[in-house]
């Protein structure tokens, strides 16, 4: 057995580490393009400035957290030095709120912001945080995940429906369902 767990740390190692280094990285101008395109094909009444601004923030802001965040590893291991106390920040939720803060600053007028969770209800996977924009008034569903965090500091982005990876569903809800569970368990008001 204990054979069995040391092939299986070393495979999960060695995938982990297939996942990339991790870091800061510079985005290229057609990455942002083509980012842009895809928010303003969003809907017919997504201002054109503000797609391309959008998509400019995310990449910029996916580096300049990066480099906060102290990024040099792929992110299931930085999890783990943030969770030891080594890395200021850098979890999923942190690049999804850290996100979602950056583009609700601008006002847009055109564009929503959006959490989703995947892997809420897994008790084998762990969750994972997204912030997803879309067009003024359409749901999350509608629109395109901007997670940084999926490969350590690069950031990808897709239609939600297109994200074959993950199931998302919406963070209010989710966060809506835990709390009821930790009601039905007893935990007492404020402890969730």
């Amino acid at each position: 057995m204990r054979q069995v767990l040391t092939a299986f740390s070393v495979v999960a190692f060695l995938v982990l580490g297939a996942c990339g280094a991790g870091g800061p990285v510079d985005a290229d101008r057609r990455d942002i393009d083509q980012l842009a395109m895809s928010i303003m094909a969003l809907g017919p009444d997504v201002d054109p400035d503000e797609a391309r601004r959008a998509a400019e923030i995310a990449y910029t802001h996916t580096r300049e957290l990066a480099i906060a965040y102290e990024i040099t590893d792929p992110p299931l291991i930085h999890n783990s030095k943030v969770n030891m106390g080594l890395r200021p920040r850098g979890l999923c939720w942190h690049w999804a709120e850290d996100m979602e803060i950056r583009l609700d600053a601008e006002g847009f007028e055109t564009l929503d912001m959006h959490r989703a969770i995947a892997n809420a209800d897994n008790p084998i996977l762990i969750d994972h945080s997204t912030a997803i924009v879309s067009a003024r008034g359409d749901t999350f569903k509608d629109g395109i995940i901007l997670d940084p965090w999926r490969f350590g500091g690069k950031l990808f982005w897709s239609r939600l429906a297109d994200d074959a990876r993950y199931e998302w569903h919406s963070r209010e809800v989710v966060l809506a369902e835990k709390r009821a569970e930790l009601i039905a368990r007893g935990m007492p008001p404020g402890a969730y």
